[in-house]
């Protein structure tokens, strides 16, 4: 039995009937009988109440007392009594199950699926959802794929959600999208939204083609798109479909580039393209929760397959050999600034070994200097010691400057490097990268400053506005 359970006296009468969760039963009471799968208790509701799923799909709650019994039903299918109408949906069922096969004549990519809605079905006979683990099965949900791609393998390296994810599934995931980029025409990762942002930054950084060097400007020679969704396939407000078409369409497009492929507007009418350096979850709950940040979307993308180039920084198709490099130094870590805020926070990191901080700063950069809190010493202490401080803003768009104000000056003299207009998240990651190569504290300044993935842009869009 599941922890989030029945009451006692429930748990004790399914056990000495030998009833699990899933299996289906049959409730008497009141010489009413009720007959249905029997669900989880959720975590929310009466204990005492007997949750089922009756034939007509919908969940009832029946409350155990005195009188009521439970025991299996006798089959473990509802008797059904076939209408003709049934019998000729019947076949019209099995027509469309025949044709749910992958065009072997279309591109084939691959998909790797890393957890999420986007990649998971409905299973309407108990309410629940699975994941998709055979190519086949997203023509259930979605069989416009077919006449776009082939999926000719799904790769499911685990399934988790994305909050939990850090470094060492990034570069699962890194190690799959360069074989698999190498074999097929393009790549779409599944992946959950909450932290999408932070794989599409790791990515960039971690895959690049054989002939390039970590510390110098660096791409991919086949789209590799992630993807995911705001709502679950089984509600009419979905964005999966629409999301994978798209996806679809960039992935064998002759756009060679790392980005996010999400919904552009609340409506059904298109999507952008995002590079994954450039691109932040920016509304908790809406479809078109993900923004590009001080930069213009790749492409504009429609369910028809029609692609707008919007952004004339990208990079076009090659074969190339595109190589994992899977070297990270995960002690790093990320400080906001903020009125009152606590200095020795850097001192805990540095004696517990961490080699780089990312500070939030506010506006332009700035931390508190003559507050009463000073940042000042523990700034100093840090950069002479040889931990790399870096500065962004959490104002989000636009970009820092050293120059400004007196106390910028101040905190560039103590060591600190103001990060141009890169995300906090994405100078997070990067710097983890670049620690995973080197640990002197110049070569760590320079490659910080050095456009490597797209991440740093001459002169910034004042926000995007459709």
């Amino acid at each position: 039995m599941q922890e989030l359970e029945y009451s006692k006296e429930i748990k004790k009468e399914l056990l000495k009937e030998g009833i699990k969760i899933g299996e289906r039963i049959r409730v008497i009471k009141n010489k009413i009988i009720l007959e249905g799968i029997l669900l989880p208790k959720g975590e929310f509701g009466d204990k005492n109440s007997i949750v089922l799923k009756l034939d007509s799909g919908y969940n009832i709650g029946i409350k155990y007392e005195n009188g009521v019994k439970i025991e299996k039903a006798k089959t473990s299918e509802p008797k059904k009594i076939k209408t003709e109408t049934e019998i000729e949906l019947g076949k019209i069922k099995e027509k469309f199950l025949e044709s749910l096969k992958w065009d072997e004549t279309k591109p084939k990519i691959s998909l790797i699926a890393t957890g999420g809605t986007i990649a998971s079905r409905v299973d309407y006979k108990t309410g629940g959802v699975y994941m998709i683990m055979k190519p086949e099965e997203f023509l259930y949900n979605i069989p416009e794929l077919r006449n776009i791609i082939k999926i000719q393998r799904i790769i499911n390296p685990f399934n988790k959600a994305s909050e939990d994810m850090d470094v060492n599934d990034w570069k699962i995931i890194a190690k799959n999208v360069a074989n698999e980029l190498n074999k097929s025409e393009g790549v779409i990762i599944t992946h959950g939204t909450d932290t999408l942002h932070f794989t599409s930054a790791a990515l960039s950084f971690m895959l690049r083609k054989k002939s390039e060097n970590w510390d110098e400007k660096h791409s991919v020679s086949k789209p590799v798109v992630l993807v995911g969704a705001q709502r679950s396939s089984d509600r009419g407000s979905s964005d999966t479909a629409m999301n994978l078409i798209c996806s679809s369409y960039l992935a064998i497009s002759d756009i060679a580039n790392i980005g996010i492929c999400m919904h552009g507007s609340e409506s059904d009418d298109f999507c952008y393209f995002i590079r994954g350096t450039k691109v932040r979850k920016m509304h908790t709950s809406r479809r078109d929760a993900f923004k590009p940040i001080n930069e213009f979307p790749i492409a504009k993308i429609w369910n028809n397959g029609k692609i707008e180039i919007l952004n004339k920084n990208i990079n076009k198709r090659t074969n190339e050999k595109v190589i994992a490099d899977l070297k990270f130094n995960d002690k790093i870590a990320i400080l906001k600034a903020y009125p009152g805020s606590e200095p020795k926070l850097i001192k805990f990191l540095i004696k517990n070994d961490y080699q780089g901080i990312i500070i939030e700063g506010t506006g332009l950069g700035h931390v508190p200097i003559f507050a009463k809190k000073s940042w000042t010493n523990e700034i100093k202490n840090a950069c002479e010691s040889g931990v790399f401080i870096g500065i962004t803003s959490q104002t989000i768009f636009g970009r820092v400057n050293k120059y400004v104000y007196r106390n910028l000056r101040i905190l560039s003299k103590l060591g600190a490097v103001h990060l141009e207009d890169m995300l906090t998240e994405v100078a997070y990651i990067k710097l983890g990268y670049i620690l995973g190569h080197t640990k002197k504290l110049e070569k760590i300044k320079s490659v910080m400053l050095t456009n490597i993935s797209n991440e740093i842009t001459e002169r910034s869009v004042g926000g995007f506005i459709e």
